[in-house]
């Protein structure tokens, strides 16, 4: 009987060794998620400004007010899918360790469905870097520093 229990535990703990590095990669994951909701929060918080200045912007200035906010709205979406597609890598690499305990526990042979899980899961957060890779290059294409006039002037 001793010898049953001691062999699970040591099966328990070899999967317990062996789930560790999903979970560090679960950590950096939801990291990612916490810097790119982050970026999501000041982008809408920008947003929310410039609505609240169209009332007292002058009509000449509106067309550059609506093209800054669709700037706005393009960035929020590229966050929105990038935050979608790691939060999905987030769940899958956490199914990954709920299959690794369940195979373990059942005596299932479950690899197969584990690297399956483990490749979408890694498809996901590279999508997930993709898309935030392309907002922060467009983020820093439109970046406008300092006066219009004084852009305008070293121009030429």
């Amino acid at each position: 009987m001793a010898l049953g229990v001691t062999s699970q535990i040591t099966e328990v703990g070899d999967v317990v060794r062996v789930a560790v590095a999903p979970v560090f990669l679960l950590s950096g994951v939801g990291i990612t998620l916490t810097l790119m909701t982050s970026r999501l929060a000041r982008v809408v918080d920008r947003a929310r400004a410039l609505e609240q200045a169209e009332s007292s912007t002058h009509e000449s200035e509106l067309g550059e007010l609506n093209h800054r906010l669709e700037t706005l709205e393009l960035r929020s979406r590229l966050l929105g899918a990038a935050i979608a597609l790691c939060t999905v890598c987030a769940l899958l690499v956490s199914l990954v360790v709920v299959t690794l305990f369940l195979g373990a526990l059942l005596d299932f042979q479950l690899g197969l469905v584990i690297a399956i899980l483990f490749i979408v899961a890694m498809l996901s957060f590279i999508g997930a870097l993709a898309l935030f890779l392309r907002e922060i290059l467009f983020a820093t294409k439109t970046l406008r520093i300092g006066l219009r006039a004084t852009r305008l002037r070293n121009r030429f």
